[in-house]
């Protein structure tokens, strides 16, 4: 990681794959991840972490169910949410949005169970810039 502040601007300017996280830089035993994202991601949960958004552009809808049914979140930018550990989720970008998120290092981007992952999705732990 660099020692030189980043510019989340340039950093989201240097790759143009969608559902693809970049890691920025880390915090402690976290990663600082963004993400260029457009259209439905997948029904997923982290049965081990929460998950933060933040919303850099555009708006983020988090789709969330459990036993108790389900809602939308939505985000605008500049909006923040917790998506709390075990619930399940799937966020959707209809018309494009880019976000900054924060996972424990190793973290899987379709989470530790998950429906069919679509070929626009990449399952992955993060890549570097």
């Amino acid at each position: 990681m660099s020692d030189e502040p980043i510019d989340l601007l340039t950093a989201l300017a240097s790759f143009d794959q969608l559902w693809s996280p970049r890691i920025v830089t880390r915090v402690n035993d976290y990663d600082v991840r963004v993400a260029k994202v457009a259209g439905e991601h997948v029904w997923h949960a982290h049965d081990h972490t929460d998950e933060f958004f933040l919303v850099l552009d555009g708006e983020l809808r988090i789709g969330l169910r459990d036993g108790d049914g389900a809602r939308t979140v939505v985000l605008p930018r500049g909006g923040v949410y917790v998506v709390p550990r075990g619930m399940e989720h799937r966020p959707s970008a209809p018309g494009g949005a880019s976000i900054l998120m924060f996972e424990p290092s190793g973290t899987s981007s379709v989470g530790d169970r998950h429906d069919e992952v679509p070929a626009h999705v990449d399952a992955t732990t993060g890549h570097a810039l």
